[in-house]
């Protein structure tokens, strides 16, 4: 698919809203990072930006980066409504992942739910992000392990379990260490209100 479509495709999808997220850290971010020391952190798919001023507001320096140019400028509102001068630590940029990446290495790389509607070999994407991680960083990956039970999107889609993911990376065990390599259930809200269970797959890889 050509980056454009792939693009408009977004585009109209938040276009049918004024909000399509919570504006909610995800929590296997909070859940993952909170712990950890800050430094420089790379947001693969920021939507709507609330990753991003969770990352911020705790002394992350971030590029977060979308292909749509909407859910990039609903990021920043969110991240000038939050205060704190916070925009002095997040760069925004737009990339089709598919076609371009971001420069450097940093010590957080994420992508949350990073899914297509349309069939794309995602391997190469996640051995660029893995490639992006500092000595010493981390790599986490969480991607929906089904379908969640209010999405009439993307019942069709097949999801690859943890262990695919990280085979699909092919990355050299000498250089990577495995801190979470999981399914994970947890309760959880959608968009209309109604609970529902939601089943992620956690990964969490720290280069050595």
């Amino acid at each position: 698919m050509e980056s454009t479509d792939t693009q408009q495709m977004w585009e109209d999808r938040y276009a049918e809203s004024e909000r399509i997220w919570s504006g909610r850290p995800n929590a296997r971010l909070v859940e993952v990072v909170s712990d950890l020391p800050t430094g420089t952190a790379l947001e693969l798919g920021c939507g709507e930006g609330g990753d991003t001023v969770w990352l911020a507001q705790r002394g992350w320096q971030v590029v977060a980066v979308d292909i749509a140019n909407t859910a990039l400028q609903r990021a920043a509102e969110a991240l000038t409504a939050a205060g704190d001068d916070l925009a002095t630590r997040v760069r925004f940029e737009r990339h089709d992942l598919t076609v371009s990446f971001p420069q450097g290495s940093y010590d957080l790389v994420t992508a949350h739910f990073l899914h297509s509607p349309h069939g794309w070999d995602r391997n190469p994407l996640m051995r660029r992000a893995a490639a992006a991680v500092a000595p010493g960083g981390r790599l986490l990956i969480v991607d929906h392990a089904e379908a969640p039970p209010w999405s009439e999107r993307i019942h069709d889609h097949e999801f690859p379990s943890a262990e695919a993911v990280v085979a699909g990376m092919e990355l050299d065990p000498a250089q990577w260490e495995r801190e979470r390599v999981e399914r994970a259930e947890w309760e959880g809200t959608g968009p209309d209100g109604r609970p529902g269970s939601l089943v992620d797959n956690v990964i969490v890889l720290r280069r050595r």
